[in-house]
């Protein structure tokens, strides 16, 4: 009997294995395409401080999220992000930027007590996901700050690309979109680049203080003449 049990007992281990082997299969990781920018040349181009970048909270995980006809976001079971998205966020528009402005003076946020921006990029970006049967959608802000720290441009955009529906289609197409904002952004910029340079702050004058009240002098006396004179020769 035990010999006849032994193929069974194979047979079983065999299975479990299999299915173990399933269970454990690699998931993909996938990371945003940054493209193929130019390296900067100009060591001496526009400073620029990219940041603070805000990224919506449901953004700063590894699952894939896939958008469902609800509404709804689903992790991926068959995917998920290399790390943190929001990392790959930041240097993908920091890499994006510098080549667009041909400048390697651009730095995130938070920068070095020695850095001065001539522009400050202030991105919010509250969504950014796809699903199978739904588009890549980018919403996003920005506000630029100049030299003084004026507010020069504001704006509000809403980006859209199409997919194929995988899952490396819609990460394809996420990156797509990251660079469409990247254009806008560069182009808002580019008229900031020749802005004056403010003049230093002139020392305030000195306070003039008040004359010194003078006691009062008291009048002079002259001689009365009356018309009684004696004029002797």
């Amino acid at each position: 009997m035990s010999v006849l049990r032994l193929p069974v007992a194979l047979l079983l281990t065999g299975l479990l294995g299999l299915a173990g082997c399933t269970a454990h299969k690699a998931i993909p990781l996938y990371q945003l395409d940054g493209g193929s920018p130019s390296v900067p040349k100009q060591s001496q181009g526009l400073a620029v401080l990219l940041g603070p970048v805000s990224i919506a909270d449901y953004l700063q995980r590894e699952a894939f999220l896939q958008r469902q006809a609800d509404g709804s976001l689903v992790p991926a079971d068959d995917a998920r992000w290399a790390g943190s998205l929001a990392s790959d966020i930041d240097q993908v528009l920091l890499r994006q930027l510098a080549s667009r402005l041909d400048s390697q003076r651009l730095v995130l946020a938070p920068a070095n007590a020695g850095f001065t921006p001539d522009v400050q990029v202030l991105l919010t970006i509250s969504r950014l996901d796809s699903g199978p049967n739904h588009p890549a959608v980018l919403e996003a802000q920005w506000r630029l700050l100049d030299r003084s720290g004026k507010l020069r441009d504001s704006r509000l955009l809403r980006l859209e690309q199409a997919h194929t529906g995988s899952p490396a289609e819609q990460v394809r197409a996420q990156s797509v979109l990251l660079r469409q904002l990247v254009e806008q952004l560069a182009t808002a910029i580019e008229p900031l680049r020749n802005q004056p340079i403010a003049e230093a702050p002139k020392p305030a004058p000195a306070p003039v203080r008040p004359p010194k009240p003078q006691a009062p002098q008291p009048p002079l006396l002259e001689p009365v003449r009356s018309n009684n004179e004696v004029l002797r020769f």
